[in-house]
């Protein structure tokens, strides 16, 4: 009796308050994060890399064709990120609602201008660009919009939900840019473990001061990292690499420098809107700390 008054209760709602729980996968946690804020109660969202790992580096596993089997939207970084796993994991899963050119399908990166086309990105090359533009805001802004559409065209009864939601998502990123500017104003610049912050140092006009990596994808090695001391002597500036890196090449350096060494994710720790604030909020914090 209480189920089917229940039930009867939920279709006298409005089409556009009943939920529609669209089944989405995003790939990353910021991917996650910004349809999470879009999609708000109106999706079911899962995300296949966890964000202490690199996403270049996933393997097509049965678990994750599963979840995109039943998927009604896939939301990819793209520009080749995930090109050594995501689309044997979409091609092996045979839902055809998700495959490339299809609404269910959607490659964030088609949406913006990328840097660097046809240049080393994050130890990789990427013909396309960089797809390391989860911490620049001013890309984020954009995509907010674009998601908002694509969930729109997906379930028309909640396209008032997703266009609201997205713009006070852009209201709040919005209220904190002159923030976060503000703060690293001063700030010297930092060496990183390699180049997947590209776009956030462009974002905040900051000068990339050296990587640990002597080249793309080769660890730090004791001679790089004296060339490096030699070269950043007299100057000021912060050190900062992922808490998966090994501290043995940082601390060296800042030990040598003087200069302070801070541990940064590239990833928000859970896929949520809030959680990718927090996570630019501290990345400026690390930033500002060389000053």
């Amino acid at each position: 009796m209480l189920k089917r008054l229940i039930t009867s209760l939920v279709f006298l709602l409005p089409a556009s308050l009943q939920a529609a729980d669209l089944r989405v996968i995003a790939t990353t946690n910021s991917m996650g994060a910004l349809v999470s804020g879009v999609g708000g109660q109106r999706i079911d969202l899962s995300v296949l890399a966890p964000p202490d790992r690199d996403a270049h580096f996933l393997q097509a596993k049965p678990s994750m064709m599963r979840d995109l089997r039943r998927a009604d939207l896939v939301i990819s970084v793209g520009a080749e990120l995930e090109a050594g796993w995501l689309p044997v994991a979409v091609k092996r899963a045979a839902n055809p609602v998700i495959q490339p050119g299809q609404s269910g399908y959607f490659e964030a990166a088609e949406h913006l201008h990328l840097l660097d086309v046809g240049e080393s990105g994050g130890g990789h090359v990427h013909a396309t660009g960089d797809p390391h533009f989860n911490l620049d805001p001013r890309r984020m802004l954009d995509l907010l919009p674009a998601l908002a559409d694509r969930l729109a065209s997906l379930d028309p009864a909640g396209a008032p939900h997703y266009r609201e939601n997205a713009k006070r998502a852009v209201a709040r990123i919005e209220a904190r840019l002159p923030d976060w500017r503000a703060r690293t104003e001063s700030a010297p610049g930092a060496v990183f473990h390699h180049a997947d912050t590209r776009y956030l140092m462009d974002w905040l006009d900051l000068p990339t001061l050296g990587y640990l990596e002597p080249v793309p994808g080769v660890p730090p090695t004791a001679r790089h990292i004296q060339e490096l001391a030699e070269t950043l002597a007299g100057r000021d500036g912060v050190i900062i690499h992922a808490p998966y890196h090994s501290e043995r090449a940082p601390r060296k350096l800042a030990n040598t420098l003087g200069w302070p060494v801070r541990q940064r994710y590239t990833e928000p720790q859970s896929p949520t809107f809030d959680a990718w604030l927090e996570l630019i909020d501290n990345w400026v914090t690390a930033l500002a700390t060389g000053s």
